[in-house]
């Protein structure tokens, strides 16, 4: 397991303008997180229990509450888009970023908006021995299950290491700021995430495997901090 140690909980200046922290609680807690959106934010997000996350414009009924309580798996729903992921502690690395309008990184076009943060992800994964990380900057690329498991489709912005999706983006955004949610698995559970679903779902072959991350979770923390740097 990679579970990242985390020498740096303090929040600590990354580069000219980013405070970066890590917080931690379950899932609800941290999505239900309101940001003022006055200046840059990036923070690393730990959940503490497992959690299916429904994205914001999901049926809850996609979901086996019986057997989430069963597996001891919360199940919560974030306010941006995309569909259903599931987080288990000490198996994702979950980057969340708020940048405000007018910030260099603020585009008002929604697909090119999320460009930046898959570009500083793909750098961080090529710094540490994935390079093949490309980021898509095409249009939204579905599977007949793309609309209820996230990772199974492609969005803009989102990266790829071996053709396969790697990090997944969304976003929320207001007239005021744009908060841009991100992750990469270090473990897939693919036979729990299926487990959690009512019919009609799709099994564990039906799904696209994401690209895992096998290396050391600190190492690629402290590479997508660097990348974030120069931003």
């Amino acid at each position: 397991m990679n579970e990242p140690s985390h020498a740096g909980d303090v929040p600590h200046a990354v580069g000219p303008g980013w405070h970066v922290g890590v917080r931690r609680g379950p899932a609800a807690s941290l999505h239900g997180t309101v940001p003022d959106g006055g200046a840059r934010v990036a923070e690393w997000y730990e959940v503490e229990r497992a959690a299916l996350v429904l994205g914001s414009a999901q049926r809850d009924d996609v979901v086996d509450h019986a057997a989430a309580a069963a597996a001891g798996v919360d199940v919560v729903r974030r306010r941006s888009g995309g569909g259903v992921v599931l987080l288990v502690p000490g198996e994702s690395l979950w980057l969340d970023v708020v940048v405000p309008r007018h910030d260099p990184c603020w585009d008002d076009d929604v697909a090119a908006a999320m460009w930046w943060l898959g570009d500083v992800w793909c750098e961080a994964l090529r710094a540490v021995g994935a390079p093949s990380a490309t980021v898509h900057r095409g249009a939204l690329e579905h599977t007949p299950w793309s609309r209820l498991v996230c990772f199974d489709g492609l969005g803009s912005g989102e990266v790829l290491v071996d053709g396969r999706k790697a990090v997944g983006i969304s976003q929320r955004r207001t007239r005021d700021w744009v908060r841009l949610q991100s992750s990469i698995h270090l473990a897939w559970q693919g036979e729990l995430l299926v487990s959690l679903l009512t019919p009609p779902a799709p099994t564990v072959a039906d799904l696209r495997p994401p690209a895992v991350h096998s290396g050391s979770a600190d190492e690629l923390r402290r590479a997508v901090e660097s990348a974030l740097a120069d931003r």
